[in-house]
This record gives structure tokens, sequence and C-alpha cells, in this order.
């Protein structure tokens, strides 16, 4: 497993690229592209780039962990 160089949530930029995500999550590149395409996580499309703004990816994090309201 990879670990996170970000520390906690504070420490992240405003929006969130793949490689980004990949980095907090633990997980590889591809797969976060992968995540990013689901149509439950919060991605915003700019031309052909996708962000991931940092409030909703939080969001996103504590509703898909364990004991989250949504499950």
């Amino acid at each position: 497993m990879k670990l996170s160089e970000y520390k906690s949530y504070d420490d992240l930029p405003l929006f969130l690229n793949a490689a980004m995500v990949a980095k907090v999550l633990g997980i590889a590149p591809s797969s976060a592209y992968e995540l990013m395409h689901e149509t439950d996580f919060p991605v915003l499309k700019i031309g052909n780039r996708l962000v991931v703004p940092k409030e909703k990816f939080v969001e996103w994090v504590e509703q898909h962990t364990k004991g989250g309201e949504s499950r």
C-alpha cells in the first residue's frame, strides 16, 4: 500500500486531481481515474479535465467510511 504524503484534510488544496486523489487514498493513479468516473464520486469537469472539490471529497470519504450515515 502507498503511504499518503497528506497528514490531514487541511493539507489538501481546494481542488484535487487524479494524482492527488491517488496519493490521499493510497491507491494507484489508474484506480483514482476509475473512481473519478463513478457516478456517485464528486467530480467537477472543466473541459477535458476532472477535479474534485476538497469539501466534497471529504464528504464522500465520510459517507463511504464504515459507520457513515448514507450506507
